[in-house]
């Protein structure tokens, strides 16, 4: 009897691994994907610029344009009213409206018509298109350069501060946009005491401040 009930289960258990042969192979799991870059802590998204590299040159800018071998040709120049800077051998070249490494390509096609595998450089020495204005009764009227993010707040205390007589309550911000000029209120004696600060915009090159 015993005998019979052990055949049994032989039976059984290679009836139910031929079932398991037929069957194949389990599928494997699949392997956890690996997080994308941006997932990860600290990772910045790809599309993100680094700082200074979309920044557009103007007037008055300093820049400094370099050759690797050619140290002769390598100089500082200020970029004119009209858009031109002079370099040795190149002569005039548009830099205004242009990014730096924008220049770079255009002085590296410009050289290569007279040095062989030119390498230059392209550097912002000073920015000094970027100006704001004010202008009335504060102590230092006049253009400044907006080097920094800048706050009206800011603009007034680099300018030395109101005079005795100016009208706290008045002062506007004037801005060109879409060709046409814009203008914004700024309360002194308001945003002095932590009020209405968002009067305290940052400005924009171009922007002109007007104290009464």
């Amino acid at each position: 009897m015993r005998t019979a009930q052990v055949l049994g289960s032989v039976v059984v258990l290679l009836v139910c691994a031929g079932e398991a042969a037929a069957q194949g192979p389990a599928p494997a799991r699949p392997a956890p994907a690996a997080p994308a870059a941006a997932d990860k802590p600290g990772a910045a998204p790809a599309d993100v610029a680094k700082p200074g590299e979309d920044y557009v040159i103007g007037t008055d800018d300093l820049l400094t344009v370099s050759f690797w071998r050619e140290k002769e040709l390598s100089t500082d120049v200020v970029v004119r009213p009209d858009g031109k800077i002079t370099l040795p051998l190149i002569n005039d070249v548009y830099a205004a409206g242009l990014t730096p490494d924008q220049l770079r390509e255009k002085v590296l096609t410009e050289a290569a018509r007279y040095l062989e595998d030119p390498s230059p450089t392209v550097v912002v020495k000073q920015i000094n298109s970027r100006k704001v204005f004010i202008t009335g009764e504060v102590f230092k009227p006049g253009p400044y350069a907006l080097t920094a993010p800048t706050s009206v707040l800011q603009l007034i205390a680099m300018a030395g501060g109101l005079q005795e007589f100016a009208q706290k309550k008045d002062i506007m911000i004037l801005r060109m946009e879409a060709g046409r000029q814009i203008a914004f209120t700024f309360d002194y004696s308001s945003v002095s005491k932590r009020k209405k600060l968002q009067q305290n915009i940052f400005l924009k090159p171009g922007d002109t401040i007007v104290v009464p």
